[in-house]
């Protein structure tokens, strides 16, 4: 029951953030803390990443008078390549997140998780610092989002410059990240590529800001859920503004997954529960599993397909 319930808060984005306008070697960040049960729902992703073979080392990028902690993760393939930022959920940079890195890394990519949330915290730390969710989404709140796009803009310039880069820098990210990559499209003429997933398209209320999508330059992709009503609001006219504006926006819709279903279908499949004894109990607990079953089976299904999706846009790169 427990397990189940928590993979249920774990999996949903929140809606107010996610509509938020928007030395090397093999070490490791600090485990952010977030709290305990969440931390224990991503500790597959924790030990997934300490078991690889690829380099990792974590930098400072230098915004003026900030400083911007990123995890760096190089391919074990020899010469220059693509670059790829990528931006993290509206829980900060979370042990899923640096894993999808070192995933972008063996896809043969040079990927960069810069921690948005750099600054935010206790004594100006980042996400690692800041003690449960109510403080991670505090933080969130309170960034401007000019910072977040002169954040970005310094990530850029420092990745394309990166001696294993070949100068070609693109962007992908996730609920909120995802926002932010297309609102990022609208302000950085240099990124090769955006790649959204299940983020919501640069506005507000009224809907799609077409001014601002008249500003990109990148080619946009997206990822977006069956089962997000929210997000999916927004597409037709998404659809409709960059289609006269002459942009190239190639959403794709995976039927059956949910808000969320890149870390979703990352996690490890819902484990039965264990009878107790109290038939009323236990009956309650194996629909909630079985329901869980389902929405897993659906998420690892456009998770594995949107993976292939999107390593397949970025060798083309």
């Amino acid at each position: 029951m427990k397990t189940v319930a928590l993979l249920a808060v774990l999996f949903l984005c929140s809606t107010s953030l996610c509509a938020q306008e928007m030395g090397g070697g093999h070490h490791h960040a600090p485990p952010t803390p977030l709290d305990t049960e969440t931390a224990e729902l991503q500790d597959w992703a924790k030990q997934r990443l300490s078991k690889s073979t690829r380099k990792q080392e974590w930098v400072k990028v230098k915004n003026g008078t900030r400083e911007v902690n990123s995890l760096i993760v190089h391919p074990e393939k020899k010469g220059k390549t693509t670059a790829v930022i990528v931006i993290h959920e509206n829980q900060g940079l979370t042990d899923w997140v640096q894993s999808l890195a070192d995933q972008v890394a063996e896809a043969g990519f040079l990927a960069i998780a810069p921690d948005m949330l750099s600054g935010m915290g206790p004594n100006g730390g980042g996400t690692s610092s800041l003690p449960d969710r109510n403080a991670v989404g505090q933080a969130f709140r309170d960034l401007p989002p000019d910072q977040i796009t002169a954040d970005l803009n310094a990530v850029v310039t420092f990745i394309a410059k990166h001696p294993n880069a070949n100068g070609k820098v693109a962007v992908g990210g996730f609920c909120w990240g995802g926002g932010q990559t297309f609102r990022f499209a609208t302000n950085n003429s240099s990124i090769k590529a955006a790649f959204v997933f299940y983020g919501p398209t640069p506005g507000g209320q009224e809907g799609p800001n077409k001014e601002a999508l008249a500003k990109i330059a990148a080619p946009v992709y997206g990822f977006y859920a069956g089962n997000d009503a929210r997000i999916n609001a927004a597409l037709p006219k998404t659809i409709e503004f960059m289609k006269e504006l002459n942009k190239t926006f190639d959403p794709v819709t995976y039927e059956g997954a949910g808000h969320g279903f890149m870390r979703a279908g990352d996690a490890p499949e819902p484990v039965a529960p264990e009878p107790k004894g109290d038939k009323e109990a236990d009956d309650k607990a194996a629909a909630d599993h079985q329901r869980a079953l389902t929405n897993y089976k659906a998420n690892k299904k456009a998770r594995d397909e949107a993976w292939v999706r999107w390593k397949k846009i970025l060798a083309a790169i």
